[in-house]
């Protein structure tokens, strides 16, 4: 059974139907869940120069703070063991998925627990998919919650 979990959290509804199927598995395991949040902060190429803006970067930072504060007041008001960790892209070229695959061989997890959209088309071509790159690079088994 799953006792270390680990759950990619980013408040949308995918993640919280994921963020609740984590709570079940690790009240049934009786796991310990690790909720993580990427914060991607914004740069700004201007005439070949890159800037981050800090009051823009600080605002993110309160935002991506809250999310993960939400989550893990969630899962702790439901009675699971949960503790956070905001993640920080700060070199260019680093990607949410391995981030989040990373931080679960590091932290042992047995399980990654992460939400998906189920986009498709010329809209998953352009945007992408977390849950697909986190599948592709993780060590450890990961379970996908689809958004109704």
């Amino acid at each position: 059974m799953y006792k270390r979990i680990l759950v990619a959290v980013d408040g949308s509804h995918t993640s919280n139907l994921a963020l609740d199927e984590a709570i079940r598995i690790a009240r049934e395991s009786q796991g310990v869940l690790r909720l993580v949040h990427v914060f991607n902060p914004v740069v700004f190429n201007t005439e070949g120069e890159f800037y981050a803006y800090p009051d823009l970067l600080d605002a993110m930072h309160r935002g991506a703070e809250i999310v993960l504060n939400t989550a893990v007041a969630h899962a702790k008001q439901a009675g699971v063991a949960c503790e956070g960790k905001l993640l920080e892209i700060n070199i260019i070229g680093h990607r949410i998925p391995e981030m989040i695959a990373e931080e679960a061989k590091t932290w042992l997890a047995d399980i990654i627990v992460i939400g998906t959209h189920g986009r498709q088309g010329m809209h998953r071509l352009l945007i992408g998919s977390v849950a697909e790159g986190v599948v592709r690079t993780a060590t450890v088994p990961v379970l996908l919650i689809r958004g109704e």
